[in-house]
């Protein structure tokens, strides 16, 4: 029933909060009510981005290992793999960074009226010759080939000098 949202929002948030001792005991009040560990692994996987992101990427690896040990071996072997997790996660470092991002990129789509901005013409791959003629491709820079980063667009016109990663206001 609801206390196994309640359980796993404590587990979250232990983690969150940097508190190893009590994501251990909300884990193992988990496992020991017969929760399925892959729940709990599916939800260390999104802990993993949502939380910790860039702080730590080995994170997410982290989490799809544990996903699988837990696949492979089931309970009751898998309890010191989740709990390993949860604790590596729990004294992990913690960005929010991409999460925002996103979401703010989710925003700005939501709140687009019309059509959206069509791909610049650019950042277009050209495979045919009526492409080409188009203008598809023209003028991009492959930066694998210059030394330093080259000044180019990315987004279209419309979104240029629109930083995601600053908080966006609604």
């Amino acid at each position: 029933g609801e206390e196994h949202y309640n359980c796993i929002s404590a587990l979250h948030k232990s983690m969150r909060g940097s508190d190893e001792n009590a994501s251990l005991y909300w884990l193992a009040r988990m496992l020991e009510g017969g929760e399925d560990p892959l729940y709990v692994a599916r939800r260390l996987v999104r802990f993993a981005s949502e939380d910790i992101g860039l702080a730590d990427p080995l994170a997410l690896t982290q989490a799809v290992a544990a996903y699988q040990g837990c696949h492979f071996i089931g309970m009751p072997e898998c309890e010191v793999i989740l709990a390993q997790c949860v604790v590596y996660f729990a004294r992990a470092p913690k960005s929010i960074e991409v999460y925002r991002a996103y979401s703010n990129v989710k925003e700005c789509l939501r709140m687009h009226t019309g059509p959206l901005p069509p791909v610049p013409l650019h950042l277009r791959n050209a495979p045919t010759r009526l492409m080409k003629n188009l203008g598809y491709g023209e003028g991009y820079k492959y930066n694998p080939m210059y030394k330093e980063p080259v000044e180019q667009d990315y987004l279209p016109q419309e979104l240029k000098g629109t930083n995601f990663f600053k908080e966006q206001k609604t």
